[in-house]
């Protein structure tokens, strides 16, 4: 299964974020998920800043502005995701070319619809 990163994760009711790192977890994903404050989504916690325990990281999925993601730049491409999903919203191009030179793939997309459609 691959390994997801969620960043911008909110435990408020009616969050997208919220929504995705529960549609993953019930899709047997292993999800862990970072947001601006701790709290729980289901059995996952929230965690704050940048934790470095991560092996086998297959993607990232954004649900934070662009603004808010130069923080994370140099986390992210110390993971090396093979992917970041860019959810509405989050569209970076900065972020979208650093990612490709350091060889991530790209997809601007929706992590809700593409499992709903079996394609994550």
């Amino acid at each position: 299964m691959k390994k997801t990163l969620v960043i911008g994760a909110s435990s408020k009711p009616g969050r997208v974020s919220r929504e995705a790192v529960l549609k993953l977890r019930e899709a047997g994903y292993d999800v862990i998920a970072i947001g601006a404050q701790e709290d729980k989504i289901g059995d996952i916690s929230i965690q704050t800043g940048h934790p470095s325990k991560m092996d086998d990281l297959h993607t990232v999925t954004l649900y934070l502005n662009p603004d808010r993601q130069i923080d994370y730049y140099d986390y992210i491409m110390a993971l090396k995701p093979q992917r970041i999903i860019f959810n509405p919203g989050t569209e970076n191009p900065v972020l979208e070319k650093l990612a490709r030179e350091n060889n991530i793939e790209t997809e601007q997309a929706c992590t809700l619809v593409l499992l709903s459609l079996g394609a994550y």
